[in-house]
């Protein structure tokens, strides 16, 4: 099991990734709570430079409703992290990973979270497939 959903976009540049990925999410019931600009973060704190890397903190509030109701610990995996970033290796390749609901039920053994996890997979897998690219880590 990858502990991702990734598309691979060449079509594009990265602000209109991240856009596209946000109109995706939300055509999926995913609003974003959090956005933590990497990049940004790494270069004020530790004076590192690397490419654009945004984590976009997603959350479906009735999955999370569910998740939570089930185990309230789960919170400590949520929201589900989508992650847009530039490839390093490939210029002008933006790649999009979005969490593998999955490993919420394989980190936490609950199995009870099957269900949420397989509803939370097919949206984001559904949001990735809508972004276009070359997919990777659908299982």
């Amino acid at each position: 099991m990858s502990i991702a959903l990734s598309t691979t976009l060449t079509d594009t540049d990265f602000d209109t990734a991240v856009q596209r990925t946000r109109d995706a999410l939300a055509d999926q019931g995913f609003g974003v709570l959090t956005e933590i600009d990497m990049q940004a973060t790494l270069q004020a704190k530790l004076g590192e430079d690397m490419e654009r890397y945004l984590i976009l903190g997603a959350c479906n509030p009735p999955l999370a409703h569910r998740a939570v109701g089930i185990m309230r610990t789960i919170g400590l995996l949520l929201p589900c992290n989508v992650v847009v970033r530039e490839d390093p290796d490939r210029d002008g390749a933006i790649v999009v990973d979005a969490m593998n609901p999955d490993v919420m039920v394989q980190a936490t053994g609950e199995p009870a979270l099957g269900d949420v996890a397989r509803d939370a997979g097919e949206r984001l897998r559904a949001a990735i497939t809508a972004l276009g690219g070359t997919r990777d880590g659908f299982a």
